[in-house]
C-alpha cells in the first residue's frame, strides 16, 4: 500500500484505487439473498416441489380437521438436519431450538434397540401454553389447528413454559418473550413445506390433515411415544408411526437422569413474602377477635403490624416483576382472567394489596378506635378473604400445570401451612417493633399478652409442615422411578446442602426458639429473659423461619421434575 496525495492521503492498492472505491465496489455487489431472488424471478431455478409435494396434504383441513406433524420412526436416523433447518430459516439464537432430536433405546443384549425420535410442537387441540398465557399471546387458528405464538403480545412470564408437559415455548432472554414452532405457517399458507419437512433427507417428517376426533380417541389409549407425558393432557395431534413394534421395555435414554429445572428466584421471594403478608393479616384478625387479650397492647401493636404486612406484600409483588422478560407489559397480565390461573392470582393480589393499604391506613389514623368502627372490622376481615383467595390462587398455578410435585394437596399444603408460620412469626416480631416504637411498653409485656398462644400455634404448624416436606423421602423406596422418586434423588443428591439447610433452619426458627421462650418464664411471673434476650430470639425466630421458607420455596421450583419428550445423550 501507499499513499497518494490526491485522495487526502487514503491508502490505495496497486491498481490505483483507493479503499474509499473498493468499499463502494463491493457494496454495488448483490448479496447471496438478491442473486437468489433475481434467478426465481427469472425463473432459472429448478423447482423443489417435487422433492417435498408428496410429503404435504392434498387439501387443505375441512371443518373438524387440522394439519399436524407425521413423524416416521423407521425413516428417521437422527441426522439432525430438521434441527439446523428450524434454527436456520426462524433465526434462532446460538442456544435456542424448536425441534430436536431423543433417543429411545431397548430390547436385550443380543439384540439391543436404538430408535431416534424428532420432537417439535405438537399443536394440540387442548394446548397447556394457550390456557395458561395470562395475556393471550397463543392462539390456535380455527382453519389449521396451528398453535401460533404472538411475540408481540408476549411479556415473558414463562408461565406457558411450566405448563406445556412437551418442553415446547423456549424463554429468549435477549429479546425478553417466549418463542416456539409455528409449523412454518407462511410456508404452508403457499404450499411450500416446513424446514424440517423440506430439510430431511431420509423424508421421516411429513405433513397431515387428522381428524381431531379421531385424535382425541387416540389419546385415550395413552399410546403416544414411550417415556413421554400422557396424551391425554393436551391431545397432542403429531403421529409417530413405524412398521416394526418397539419393545416393551423401550425407554428414552434419558429416562433414569435427574436434573434440576430453573430456581425462579423472583418467583421464589414473591410466593414467600405475599404469603407472610396474608398470614400477618391473619394472624392480626385472629388476635383481634379473641377479647381476653389485654386490648391496650394490641392497640399499640396494631399498626406496626399492619404496616410491617403491607410493606412486605408490596415487596413482594414489586419483586415478582423482576421475573417478566419484559416487565413494562405487566398491565397486560388480566387479559387472560378467563382461563388463567396466573391473571386470576395477579387480580387477586392486586385487590389484596389495594385493601390492606386502606386496613394499615386506618390502623394509623384510628388506631384507639378500632374495635368500635364496624367499617374497620368489616375491612379487615375483606383483607384476610382476599389474601387467603390470592393464596389459593398462587397454588392453582401450579397445580394446574400437572406436574406430579405440584399436586393439589402438596402445594396448597405447604402454601397455607407457610401463610400461618410466617404469620405467626410476623406477629413475634411486630411486637418487638412495637415494643421500640412505642417506648412505653416492655418486651416481656408485649409478650405476655399473647406470646405463649403464637409461640404453641407456631410449634404446631411448623412440625406439621417439616413432617408433611419429609414425606417426599418415602419415594426413594419405590421400586419404579417416578417423576416424585426423581425429586427425592435430587433432594438427597445435588440438592442435598439446600435440603438440610432448609430442615436446619426450619427446626431453629419453627421449634428450637418458640420453645426456649416456652420454657422460660418469659410468659409468667417470676424472674425471665430480659427484653433484650427476648428481642434476639424473637429476630432469630422470624430470621429463620423466613430463611428456612425461602430456602423450601426455592426446592419447590429446582426439584419439580418437569415431564418432557425423550432425550438425548448429553
Amino acid at each position: 500500500m501507499s499513499v497518494d496525495v490526491n485522495h487526502n492521503f487514503e491508502p490505495v492498492n496497486a491498481s490505483g484505487f483507493s479503499l474509499v472505491d473498493m468499499l463502494l465496489d463491493e457494496q454495488r455487489q448483490p448479496t447471496a439473498v438478491e442473486t437468489f431472488a433475481r434467478l426465481q424471478v427469472a425463473d432459472r431455478l429448478p423447482t423443489q416441489e417435487k422433492y417435498y409435494r408428496e410429503l404435504l396434504p392434498l387439501s387443505p383441513p375441512r371443518p373438524g380437521e387440522q394439519y399436524a406433524f407425521e413423524v416416521d420412526l423407521d425413516r428417521c436416523s437422527g441426522c439432525k438436519a430438521c434441527v439446523t433447518a428450524c434454527h436456520t430459516l426462524n433465526g434462532l439464537d446460538e442456544n435456542e431450538v424448536w425441534r430436536d432430536v431423543g433417543l429411545l433405546h431397548g430390547g436385550t443384549t443380543d439384540l439391543p434397540v436404538l430408535q431416534h425420535v424428532t420432537t417439535a410442537c405438537h399443536h394440540c387441540l387442548e394446548p397447556a401454553c394457550l390456557i395458561a398465557c395470562p395475556v393471550n399471546a397463543y392462539e390456535k387458528d380455527p382453519l389449521t389447528g396451528i398453535v401460533k405464538h404472538l411475540d408481540d403480545q408476549c411479556f415473558g412470564c414463562q408461565y406457558c413454559v411450566l405448563a406445556c408437559p412437551y418442553d415446547v415455548p423456549k424463554f429468549n432472554k435477549k429479546k425478553g418473550i417466549v418463542r416456539k414452532c409455528d409449523m412454518c405457517s407462511q410456508r404452508l399458507a403457499v404450499g411450500e413445506a416446513p424446514a424440517c419437512v423440506q430439510a430431511c433427507p431420509h423424508e421421516a417428517i411429513r405433513i397431515k390433515v387428522v381428524d381431531r376426533q379421531d385424535v382425541a380417541h387416540d389419546c385415550e389409549s395413552s399410546l403416544f411415544l414411550p417415556g413421554a407425558p400422557d396424551p391425554q393432557l393436551t391431545l397432542p395431534t403429531t403421529n409417530y408411526k413405524s412398521r416394526r413394534p418397539l419393545p416393551r421395555n423401550t425407554l428414552p435414554v434419558d429416562y433414569f437422569r435427574v436434573r434440576r429445572e430453573d430456581s425462579h428466584l423472583p418467583l421464589v421471594l414473591m410466593l414467600v413474602l405475599t404469603q407472610l403478608s396474608v398470614g400477618a393479616f391473619l394472624i392480626d384478625l385472629l388476635l383481634k377477635s379473641i377479647v381476653t387479650f389485654d386490648r391496650e397492647v394490641l392497640f399499640a401493636v396494631h399498626p406496626v403490624h399492619c404496616a410491617a404486612a403491607l410493606l412486605f406484600g408490596v415487596t413482594a409483588l414489586a419483586s415478582s416483576t423482576c421475573h417478566l422478560g419484559r416487565p413494562l407489559y405487566a398491565f397486560r397480565a388480566v387479559l387472560g382472567l378467563r382461563h388463567s390461573w396466573l391473571s386470576r392470582e395477579i387480580v387477586a393480589f392486586g385487590l389484596f394489596s389495594a385493601l390492606a393499604g386502606l386496613y394499615a391506613c386506618s390502623s394509623w389514623l384510628w388506631p384507639t378506635a378500632q374495635e368500635n368502627v364496624s367499617l374497620t372490622k368489616a375491612l379487615g376481615a375483606a383483607v384476610v378473604g382476599s389474601g387467603v383467595l390470592a393464596v389459593f390462587c398462587s397454588a392453582m398455578v401450579y397445580q394446574a400445570t400437572r406436574r406430579p410435585f405440584w399436586n393439589a394437596v402438596g402445594v396448597n399444603t405447604k402454601f397455607f401451612l407457610t401463610t400461618a408460620w410466617l404469620g405467626l412469626a410476623a406477629a413475634l416480631l411486630t411486637s418487638m417493633i412495637a415494643v421500640g416504637w412505642s417506648g412505653s411498653l416492655s418486651a416481656s409485656q408485649a409478650l405476655t399478652a399473647y406470646g405463649e398462644l403464637l409461640c404453641k400455634l407456631l410449634l404446631g404448624v411448623s412440625a406439621a409442615k417439616l413432617t408433611f416436606e419429609s414425606l417426599t423421602f418415602l419415594h426413594l423406596r419405590a421400586k419404579h422411578t417416578t417423576p416424585l422418586k426423581r425429586t427425592a434423588l435430587l433432594l438427597v443428591g445435588p440438592l442435598a446442602g439446600v435440603t438440610w439447610k432448609r430442615f436446619g433452619l426450619g427446626a431453629v426458627g419453627g421449634l428450637a426458639l418458640p420453645a426456649l421462650l416456652l420454657q422460660s418464664q418469659t410468659f409468667r411471673p417470676g424472674p425471665g429473659f430480659s427484653d433484650q434476650a427476648i428481642a434476639l430470639i424473637v429476630s432469630g425466630l422470624f430470621l429463620a423461619s423466613l430463611a428456612g421458607e425461602l430456602l423450601e420455596r426455592y426446592l419447590f421450583f429446582v426439584a419439580a421434575v418437569a415431564p418432557r419428550m425423550p432425550g438425548g445423550l448429553a
